[in-house]
């Protein structure tokens, strides 16, 4: 047998031929056997890859081991030439690393950390060989998917740390760029604030993000602000990043000094020391350090035509009121004025508050007793007829305190009579009655000690004499006091004067006399010792004179030489000669 053409067993790899024989006899016949041809193997087929391109997903975050996809390959040889093994001919620069294929059942796994950010797209020759060194090349995509795995990260280009209070809505306070390297719904960013009020945070670009003002601030509110800036992304779950940016704000002279109160009232008490200390106004200004430093001025004003700064003076900067006289309530009862609280701001802002002042009475003036009225020289009684009655009225002492209250309160005492049986004094209304009926055997002349006490603490006193006479006619009284005319104490205390004064002119007399004699012996001691001593005697030479009138009379110059001593009754005249014309 002889093969006539290439036999191709990957078509067919067995042959049945059957061999027939004849002869050449007649009837001719023939044999048969029936030949089974196998045809051997033989490396004649290169592996085919079932499709030449792979495509497969995978998310970054997928864990080692991942099955990616499977490459398969036939190779129409059978054994040993038929044995397919797979292996990665060509890959992007650490693709080996990250990624492996079973070289015997070419199934591709994932064996590094796969980062999207990084490296999105693979593009992998997978090669399928048989052991005759046959082979085909399939290529693998793959396609790494993104996973939110990246938080926002927040980038400030510009801030402010501290703003003023009078900062107008939408100024721009901080200007932040967000990056997220995810993409998709995982790269978008929104940002928020913890601080709703105040402020507010928008996008004014892609990827740039502003923080501005949406309303006024106020520092005496709130002086400090903690403003926490998060921006997160879409991604599922989401993730976010936050920072937190502090904000002064700076103080402006916005308020004015308000006082403790609406208005003052204050006491002091009468006869006061000046400079005493009254009281103290207050005021507080919310501001800051100089705009919230307060001074008091007494603002300008007069009490009854007097200006008000005699009468008190505040501390400037304590706030103090002190008094600058001594008040007297019975000249002034209280007084009123203004005072101003001014802050240090530029330009400063003030209030003013009413303060008023209130002197209290002190018991400082005595009754004053206005009925009877005492005189020096003349005697006044009152009359009482020896028929007068229990309870008859004598008279009635008046007296008046200019204090008030309890210190004007006032009382009547008898302190002394003649005869206490015979007469009280009224203990509020000062009326002197009779307690007993009048008899003959009282005696005409009657005389009542009445003492006036105020209330006060202490208390003053004033007192007054009454002279009263029991008789029924007024000859009767005149007879019995022409010899009471003067008051025995009112004489008693005028002969004291009048020796005090007579012993005064005589002590002036002889200390003049004696000052006189001295003078006199002094003087006559110094003349007897110049007298007799040998001090020499300085001439005195007087200036020339000379005629001014024009007449001649006098045509020569003379001088003169006058010797005198300390005693002028001793000096002696010596008249010089005639000098020359010139």
């Amino acid at each position: 047998m002889v093969l006539k053409k290439p036999l191709d067993r990957e078509k067919q790899e067995r042959l049945s031929l059957v061999l027939t024989a004849l002869d050449g006899g007649g009837p001719q016949l023939s044999g048969t056997i029936l030949i089974v041809i196998s045809v051997l193997d033989a490396n004649d087929n290169a592996p085919v890859c079932i499709q030449t391109e792979y495509k497969t997903n995978v998310k970054e975050n997928s864990l080692k081991g991942t099955v990616l996809t499977t490459v398969s390959a036939s190779d129409a040889d059978e054994g040993p030439h038929g044995h397919i093994q797979y292996s990665i001919s060509n890959a992007p620069r650490g693709a080996l690393d990250l990624f492996d294929i079973d070289k015997e059942n070419g199934v591709l796994t994932l064996v590094g950390k796969l980062d999207y950010e990084k490296f999105r797209h693979y593009e992998i020759d997978v090669q399928a060989s048989d052991e005759g060194g046959n082979s085909d090349v399939c290529k693998v995509i793959i396609e790494v998917l993104d996973t939110n795995d990246n938080p926002p990260a927040i980038n400030i280009m510009s801030t402010a740390s501290s703003i003023s209070e009078d900062v107008k809505p939408g100024t721009v306070l901080t200007m932040m760029n967000i990056q997220d390297p995810d993409s998709n719904e995982n790269g978008k960013v929104q940002c928020s604030l913890n601080e709703i009020i105040h402020f507010t945070i928008t996008s004014t670009s892609n990827n740039f993000f502003t923080l501005v003002t949406d309303s006024e601030l106020d520092r005496e509110t709130v002086s400090e602000y903690n403003i926490t800036v998060t921006c997160s992304d879409e991604g599922v779950p989401s993730l976010s990043s936050s920072v937190t940016l502090t904000l002064q704000i700076s103080d402006v002279n916005d308020n004015a000094p308000v006082f403790e109160r609406s208005s003052y009232e204050a006491y002091i008490v009468e006869n006061n020391t000046p400079g005493l200390s009254i009281f103290t106004v207050r005021a507080r200004d919310a501001d800051w350090n100089q705009n919230a430093r307060v001074s008091y001025i007494l603002e300008d004003s007069s009490v009854n035509g007097v200006p008000v700064s005699s009468y008190v003076s505040v501390s400037a900067d304590s706030g103090v009121i002190h008094a600058v006289r001594s008040f007297d309530y019975e000249q002034i009862k209280d007084f009123q004025f203004r005072v101003k609280a001014q802050d240090g701001g530029s330009p400063p802002l003030s209030s003013n508050v009413t303060v008023k002042i209130l002197i209290q009475d002190q018991n400082d003036n005595p009754p004053q007793v206005l009925y009877p009225v005492q005189t020096g020289g003349s005697l006044v009684a009152e009359m009482v007829p020896r028929s007068a009655d229990v309870g008859y009225l004598v008279t009635k002492v008046v007296a008046v305190d200019v204090d008030s209250g309890q210190n004007a309160w006032l009382s009547y005492k008898l302190q002394k009579a003649t005869d206490r049986a015979l007469f009280e004094v009224g203990l509020q209304n000062g009326e002197i009655r009779t307690i007993r009926q009048v008899t003959d055997k009282d005696a005409v002349k009657q005389r009542l000690t009445v003492i006036v006490e105020d209330n006060g603490q202490p208390s003053r006193s004033a007192t007054v004499i009454v002279n009263v006479a029991v008789a029924d006619s007024f000859p009767e009284v005149l007879s019995e006091f022409t010899d009471f005319t003067q008051d025995k104490e009112y004489n008693d205390n005028l002969t004291f004067y009048l020796v005090l004064a007579l012993a005064v002119v005589s002590f002036l007399f002889i200390t003049c006399l004696v000052v006189i004699i001295s003078v006199k012996i002094y003087r006559w001691r110094q003349s007897r010792i110049l007298y007799h001593s040998n001090l020499p005697v300085i001439p005195y030479y007087p200036p020339r004179y000379s005629d001014t009138l024009g007449t001649g009379t006098l045509q020569h110059v003379y001088n003169y030489e006058v010797c005198r001593t300390t005693d002028s009754r001793k000096s002696d005249c010596k008249f010089g000669h005639k000098g020359n014309n010139h």
